[in-house]
């Protein structure tokens, strides 16, 4: 059974447009609410949250319209973070969770993301069988049998409750002062309180969404803010979070940035030093830095490669019993507190790390130094296949021969946008800028 609908991380697109339309968001309501109403009972439930993005209200409504044709009874978060939506999911005893949000995406696009009652994100088999049960005809519930739907005040205040108990250092954040960039969205609210509560002096960045300024110029995908921020402030440590806060970049007192690899290592480190980090290993995609794979073998330590998204990476953690995992691009999953990638838990995790050692951020952002790597994305029409172009695969063939044994190659569609991801690292700064360069060129005109 082939997904088509679903990519990498659910649903997405830009909104109003197929596949966000108000029209497929209702049909894809219906046809998840089928699915797991499958045994008939009465009284199923599900809870949804969602960004700060505009057509967020569109999208609510057309889904509690889908989940309640079928008897589901919805409960709606108001906007919240995705690790929120996995948490209260199973916190209530919810039979689904959904996420209206395209995370690091601007204001424009849009997504929808499914979780399990066990608060992970469903597998791709289950959203296979969701996007066959959409493409047919769906029974609907009789009328007396169709779903209730209601506001829920309490779930973020749940959530900021939780996040604050994962903080593991006895004494407060009291004395630090930290710039937390929430990207206008998902979590313009809770990040802000949960540092407050735990005792720190809190500078605030992009916390004033209004429906289209999620993500413009601001988090995770665009540090320069919060950068600015700190070194502004005088501030020991920033947290910039992406529009759903599933992802994170800690940044120093310097304004320097370490990426999702960086706080994984260190975390890995530090849990492996605790004999706290299950199975020896680090769990995290293709994406990663060389630079990574050799520190945690330094160690002792494995790092297992995953296909890129989080998703692949909370899978294979699950199957091999490990307990953290993440991407580069800030995605940290911690299954000991959550079911997917938290930036607000990463960021206290660091700042734990700050507490007990008594460092500054700056001693602990660059735990391994990289390998270069370069990234381009080549965006392409829809329809267009130029990754099948006989030039395009001829000038791949000729970098990977002359990567080989010098560094590695990685070329992808990207699971969320029409894009091409060209991956390169090698020492060799001139060989790696001449593969990248040319593949990236060859893509362009194919495109």
């Amino acid at each position: 059974m082939t997904r088509n609908l679903f990519g990498t991380d659910g649903v997405r697109g830009t909104a109003n447009t197929y596949p966000m339309t108000a029209e497929m968001a209702l049909r894809l309501g219906a046809a998840a609410g089928r699915w797991f109403r499958t045994d008939g009972r009465n009284g199923h439930r599900v809870v949804i949250g969602k960004d700060t993005r505009l057509s967020g209200y569109m999208l609510e409504n057309a889904l509690t319209a889908g989940l309640t044709s079928t008897g589901m009874n919805v409960l709606l978060l108001g906007p919240v973070p995705t690790p929120a939506v996995g948490f209260l999911t199973r916190s209530m005893r919810a039979d689904l969770g959904i996420m209206i949000s395209a995370s690091h995406n601007p204001a424009h696009d849009n997504g929808i993301k499914f979780f399990g009652p066990d608060g992970f994100k469903l597998s791709d088999e289950v959203e296979a069988e969701i996007e066959a049960a959409l493409a047919g005809e769906i029974r609907l519930a009789q009328p007396e049998n169709i779903g209730r739907a209601k506001r829920v005040d309490g779930g973020l205040a749940r959530y900021v409750e939780y996040a604050k108990t994962t903080f593991p250092h006895r004494g407060r954040l009291t004395g630090l002062k930290v710039v937390v960039d929430c990207a206008n969205g998902a979590a313009y609210r809770a990040a802000p309180e949960v540092l407050w509560e735990l005792g720190a002096e809190v500078i605030p960045v992009g916390v004033t969404p209004n429906g289209t300024n999620i993500n413009d110029r601001c988090g995770s995908t665009y540090t320069q803010t919060a950068a600015e921020a700190v070194v502004a402030h005088g501030a020991d440590l920033g947290i910039s979070l992406d529009g759903d806060a599933d992802r994170v970049m800690i940044l120093d007192e310097t304004g320097r940035v370490a990426d999702g690899d960086q706080i994984m290592a260190l975390l890995a480190a530090r849990w492996a030093e605790a004999g706290r980090l299950k199975g020896g290993a680090l769990v995290a995609t293709v994406m990663s830095n060389l630079g990574l794979e050799r520190f945690l073998q330094a160690r002792g330590l494995r790092l297992e490669r995953t296909a890129v998204g989080d998703r692949y990476v909370v899978e294979r953690m699950r199957e091999g019993g490990f307990n953290l995992g993440g991407e580069q691009s800030g995605h940290i999953v911690m299954t000991d507190y959550a079911t997917t990638g938290d930036g607000l838990i990463a960021g206290l995790q660091f700042l734990a790390a700050m507490a007990e050692t008594g460092k500054p951020a700056s001693a602990l952002v660059r735990q391994f130094e990289t390998v270069p790597q370069m990234l381009k994305n080549v965006r392409y029409q829809a329809g267009q296949e130029p990754l099948a172009n006989a030039e395009v695969r001829k000038v791949i063939a000729e970098a990977e021969a002359a990567l080989l044994g010098q560094g590695r190659l990685l070329i992808r569609k990207s699971g969320t946008e029409p894009l091409i991801r060209v991956m390169a690292e090698c020492e060799d700064a001139d060989l790696l800028a001449r593969s990248v360069e040319g593949i990236v060129a060859a893509l362009e005109r194919a495109a």
